[in-house]
């Protein structure tokens, strides 16, 4: 078989478009959810996929309790998948190994990075995720240029002190400090959020701290880091649902930043800031209104929020700091709303649109919705979610507008994880859990934004770029409860990056060019086989 070379420049030129879009072809309909039966992952023709890392790969540096990529060694003798009964042996179905969730991809290009080998060379291309779900959490570098058995080193699955990693969701890179950011929204214990945020240095072996006593407490999920240093934290904490409105939740979560005393370290303290966003409705900021759920979920705020051509004006409030408040661990939700910070209903991800010219002044965010096709919020109150772009003049700013980008709809909800493939294009992926998967028959989806196109029309939708399909152990999962089983496939880690390290590096400074110059386009498919992809141009071969 021989390569048409020529015909990667053709179809990169194609994809394109200009210098500034990419075409792609729109896939019309995602997977459909059918019981018993998996589908494979299809992705528009222009694109191909490549499997970079995969659930069952055993890990460079394996632990006792930490031996696979995608897996904790819990299951009923190590085993990865149930062993069912047999007519000579009918005993219970065994349990299975927790599947571990590896999640937001970060891609950073780092020479002299170790393993737990140390005669391996383990490259210079490196992709490093937190892992969300299990007895606890770990960190993992996928070595994109190492062989089979060192593919995957196992960074980290204890903290600095010994104990336990918690479960971990987001991950980002952090320049000044050279440090990995790890985000966790662990649910909460006795009414107090249980998330944290993380710092690890990224060589073998890794150094895991807790930044708890500086940002406190929170369902984190999305962090970046601006030109200033500061940290933009995204918090997903579902609401209580309504009394009447008992298939919608109140919305609960925030939007913050984090502006450190010393951006170079961390933990030495600094102010923790909420999004206030005032109203249309009032003359005072969207606020949350406890044991008022039915009232904050169909109100005029939140109805003003999800629609289209609406700006409100926006400013940070300070809601911790540790000049005067001290070190001691607290609770952000509950600080955001003691301080009047305006809440969302779920946002998960978010990122800075890439400019050369005005480089961090526009940070896209997505919101998730309540995952609920019955959902009483409807799109009009944001029960299927939406995206916003919060605009300022500056990363430092106190004040700036916010919009809404994109009204979801049961089609297309569940929004999470977020990255710009250019300038004018934004990439957003889908998590929006069996239930829905259930209700609309559909799998989750990927999407191309262009953010020049008036999305009020109802006839101009994204393109679908990618219909997940679901592995067979997710789809064993699916139909099956109580063996640790995680359900279907969800997309997460959707990431175009360069893997610069440097401050120049950071996302949103760059228009990223992806498939050369070095840009790189991953995701993971969470749950099942846990298998991270990395997409690539489509390239046409003949005999």
């Amino acid at each position: 078989m021989k390569l048409h070379l020529n015909y990667v420049c053709l179809i990169l030129a194609a994809m394109a478009g200009s210098a500034n879009a990419f075409t792609l072809t729109n896939l019309h309909a995602a997977n459909t959810k059918t019981l018993g039966f998996a589908a494979p992952n299809i992705l528009s023709p222009e694109l191909d996929l490549r499997l970079q890392a995969t659930g069952s790969m055993k890990l460079d540096g394996a632990t006792d309790t930490t031996q696979y990529y995608g897996y904790i060694n819990n299951g009923t003798g190590n085993n990865m998948v149930p062993l069912l009964g047999s007519a000579t042996n009918p005993i219970a179905p065994a349990t299975e190994a927790s599947k571990t969730e590896p999640d937001k991809n970060t891609y950073l290009v780092l020479k002299g990075q170790n393993g737990a080998d140390e005669k391996y060379n383990y490259g210079t291309h490196f992709l490093y995720q937190g892992h969300e779900s299990g007895v606890h959490g770990y960190i993992t570098r996928i070595n994109l240029d190492a062989d089979g058995a060192h593919r995957v080193t196992l960074l980290a699955d204890k903290m600095a002190d010994g104990n336990i990693i918690p479960n971990i969701d987001g991950s980002t890179w952090d320049p000044f400090s050279g440090k990995l950011l790890f985000t966790g929204e662990e649910g909460a214990i006795a009414g107090v959020s249980e998330g944290v945020v993380l710092e690890a240095t990224p060589d073998y072996p890794s150094t895991v701290t807790k930044l708890d006593g500086v940002i406190g407490h929170g369902g984190w999920e999305g962090i970046q880091v601006d030109s200033d240093g500061n940290l933009w934290l995204v918090a997903d904490q579902g609401g209580s649902n309504g009394i009447v409105n008992n298939k919608a939740k109140q919305p609960n979560s925030f939007i913050y930043r984090f502006v450190p005393k010393d951006k170079t370290n961390l933990s030495l303290g600094g102010k923790l800031q909420a999004l206030q966003v005032k109203s249309q409705a009032h003359s005072g900021f969207i606020v949350f209104h406890e044991g008022q759920a039915d009232a904050d979920i169909l109100s005029n705020d939140v109805k003003d929020l999800h629609s289209y051509g609406k700006v409100f004006c926006t400013s940070w409030v300070t809601i911790h700091d540790t000049a005067t408040n001290g070190f001691v661990a607290f609770d952000a939700n509950v600080a955001a709303k003691t301080a009047n910070a305006t809440p969302f209903k779920r946002p998960e991800n978010g990122v800075f649109r890439p400019s050369l010219n005005n480089p961090f002044n526009h940070f896209y965010f997505t919101e998730t919705g309540d995952t609920n096709n019955d959902t009483q919020a409807g799109s009009a109150y944001g029960g299927f979610g939406a995206i916003f772009s919060l605009t300022q003049s500056s990363p430092a700013a106190n004040t700036g507008s916010l919009k809404m980008v994109y009204l979801g709809d049961a089609k297309h909800s569940g929004f999470d994880n977020i990255a710009f493939l250019n300038y004018y294009q934004l990439l957003v992926v889908e998590d929006a859990g069996d239930t829905l998967h259930t209700q609309r028959n559909a799998l989750d989806s990927g999407y191309l934004f262009d953010l020049r196109a008036n999305y009020s029309v109802k006839t101009n939708q994204p393109i679908r770029f990618l219909a997940e399909g679901r592995d067979a152990s997710a789809t064993l999962d699916s139909a099956t409860s109580g063996l640790n089983a995680n359900g279907d496939n969800e997309i997460t880690g959707i990431h175009v990056s360069n893997g610069d390290p440097t401050v120049l590096g950071l996302l949103g400074s760059k228009n990223p060019t992806p498939f050369i110059n070095g840009w790189r386009v991953f995701w993971t498919q969470q749950h099942g086989d846990n298998n991270t992809w990395e997409i690539v141009p489509y390239i046409k071969a003949s005999n």
